[in-house]
C-alpha cells in the first residue's frame, strides 16, 4: 500500500491526528495558564535576551540573563537570534511557534522523500496529520513549549545530508548546526566511517567556519567560550536533573548524585557510541540512510554531558523510518514486529504527565502547581524508576542492536532497495 496515493492510509492518519489533539488537551489543557502548548517559551526568551545583551554591549558568558540564566550556544548563534530580539514577545512566541510547525513539517516530507515516496497531496496532508500526531511525544511537545531550537537544527541537518553525495556544499548545513550546538560534530565522525571524505571534510571546514566568523563579530564573547565556557557542562544544569537524558544523566540520577564518575561516562559512552555508529554505519550500507542519520542524531544526545528530553528530537524521522517499514516490508512478522517496537517506543515518549497539586520553584518563577511531562517523571519515588529514569537511552539501545541483527547478520536485505539519500530507484 502506497502511502502518497491511499486515501483510506489519509483518513486514518486524520482520525489519528483528532485523537491527538483531545490527548493533549486531556493530558495538559491547551488553555492551562502557563503550562499550556504554546505558553511558555522561556528557552526563547533567553535567546532573545542573549541577543539583546550583545547589543548592548554586555558580556554574554557572565551577564544573568531574565535574572538567572547563563547563555549556553556558541557565539555564531547570536545573529540568528538578533532580529527576534528585535520584535515585540508576543509576536516573536507566534514566529516562532509557526516556524517550529513548519519545520516539523519539513522534517516529515524530506523523510518521506528520502525513502523514496512521492510528494503528493495526500502526503502533504498525511504530513500535516503527523505533525499534530508528533506534538504528543515529550520531545516535541517541550520543544515547542520551551520556545528550542532543536527542531530547526534538525531540519538543516537532514536537508544537508539527505542530498546526493555528489552535492559539492554536502556538509556545510551540518556544520553550521555543529557551530551552533557542538553535538552535530559526531555526524563528521559517521562520514568518515562511511567514507565520505569530502562530505566530512565540508562539515568541519564549515564548523571552522563558524568559529572565525565569531571571532571576527564577537572576538571578546568567543574567547571566553572557546577557551572557559564550552568545558563547564555543569553551567547548563547540574547533571542529576529528571529528564537530563544523557548516560551522565543516567549515571547523576540512578546513583542520586551530582558527581558522576567520569570514567564510567567516558567508558560508558565510548561503548554506546560504537553501538550507535555501528548500526548507523550498517544502515547506510542497507539503503537507510534516514535511519542511519536518526541513529547518529540520537547517539550524539547520549554520549553528551547533558541531554535534556527535547533534544531527542531525532525520535521523529526514527517514526518516519518506522511508518515506511510496516507499508514496505514483504512479510506480515516483520511488519508486526516493527509496529510493535514502533508503538511502544511512541508510548514510552508520550508526554506523560506528572501533576505536582503543590507550590513549587520551576526554573525561573514561582508556580502554584506544575504539569511536568515525560515518563522520566513517573518513577519519581517509586521502584520502577530503574526502568523509566531513560527511556530514549532504552530506544536508542534497542533501536541500534535491531539494526545490528538484522542487517549484520543477514536477516535484511543485503543490497539496497533504493538510493536512500537521492530517493532513485
Amino acid at each position: 500500500m502506497k502511502l502518497e496515493r491511499s486515501t483510506p492510509l489519509l483518513i486514518v492518519f486524520g482520525v489519528l491526528a483528532a485523537l491527538a489533539v483531545w490527548a493533549q488537551h486531556t493530558i495538559i489543557p491547551l488553555t492551562q495558564p502557563h503550562w499550556g502548548l504554546f505558553d511558555y517559551q522561556f528557552d526563547l526568551d533567553v535567546y532573545r535576551a542573549g541577543a539583546q545583551a550583545v547589543l548592548d554591549g554586555d558580556d554574554l558568558y557572565r551577564v544573568k540573563l531574565l535574572g538567572q540564566m547563563d547563555f549556553t550556544y556558541a557565539p555564531i548563534s547570536i545573529p540568528f537570534f538578533i532580529p527576534l530580539a528585535l520584535l515585540s514577545t508576543g509576536f516573536a512566541h507566534v514566529l516562532w511557534s509557526v516556524g517550529v510547525l513548519v519545520a516539523l513539517y519539513g522534517v516529515i516530507i524530506l523523510g518521506f522523500r528520502s525513502l523514496g515516496h512521492q510528494v503528493t497531496w495526500r502526503l502533504h496532508l498525511i504530513a500535516i496529520f503527523l505533525v499534530v500526531i508528533s506534538t504528543l511525544l515529550e520531545p516535541i511537545r517541550t520543544t515547542i513549549w520551551f520556545g528550542q531550537i532543536n527542531v530547526f537544527l534538525l531540519l538543516l541537518i537532514l536537508w544537508d545530508l539527505l542530498r546526493g553525495p555528489d552535492s559539492v556544499l554536502r556538509g556545510a548545513g551540518t556544520g553550521l548546526a555543529a557551530g551552533i550546538k557542538l553535538t552535530p560534530l559526531l555526524f563528521a565522525v559517521y562520514l568518515v566511517a562511511i567514507r565520505q571524505w569530502r562530505a566530512a571534510a565540508t562539515l568541519v571546514g564549515a564548523f571552522a567556519a563558524t568559529i572565525v566568523v565569531g571571532f571576527a563579530i564577537m572576538p571578546r564573547a568567543s574567547w571566553a567560550y572557546w577557551t572557559d565556557t564550552l568545558f563547564d557542562s555543569d553551567r547548563v544544569a547540574s547533571p542529576q536533573t529528571a529528564g537530563n537524558q544523557s548516560i551522565r544523566g543516567a549515571l547523576a540520577n540512578l546513583g542520586h548524585t551530582d558527581h558522576p564518575s567520569t570514567l564510567a561516562w567516558l567508558a560508558l559512552s565510548a561503548v554506546v557510541a560504537l553501538l550507535g555508529l555501528g548500526a548507523a554505519v550498517l544502515a547506510h550500507r542497507h539503503g537507510s540512510e534516514l535511519l542511519a542519520l536518526s541513529l547518529v542524531g540520537m547517539t550524539s544526545c547520549a554520549v553528551s554531558p547533558v541531554s535534556w528530553g527535547h533534544h531527542w528530537v531525532w525520535l521523529l524521522p526514527l517514526l518516519i523510518v518506522a511508518i515506511h517499514l510496516v507499508l514496505t516490508l514483504p512479510g506480515v512478522l516483520g511488519r508486526g514486529l516493527v509496529a510493535a517496537a514502533a508503538g511502544g517506543g511512541f508510548a514510552i515518549s508520550i508526554a506523560w504527565r506528572h501533576h505536582l497539586d503543590h507550590p513549587i520553584w520551576y526554573v525561573n518563577r514561582a508556580v502554584d502547581e506544575a504539569y511536568l511531562t515525560g515518563m522520566f517523571f513517573k518513577g519519581v519515588g517509586h521502584w520502577y524508576r530503574f526502568f523509566t529514569v531513560q527511556p530514549y537511552n532504552v530506544i536508542l539501545v534497542v533501536t541500534a542492536v535491531a539494526v545490528i541483527v538484522v542487517y549484520g547478520f543477514g536477516v535484511g536485505r543485503s543490497t539496497p532497495p533504493a538510493d536512500a539519500v537521492t530517493g532513485r530507484r
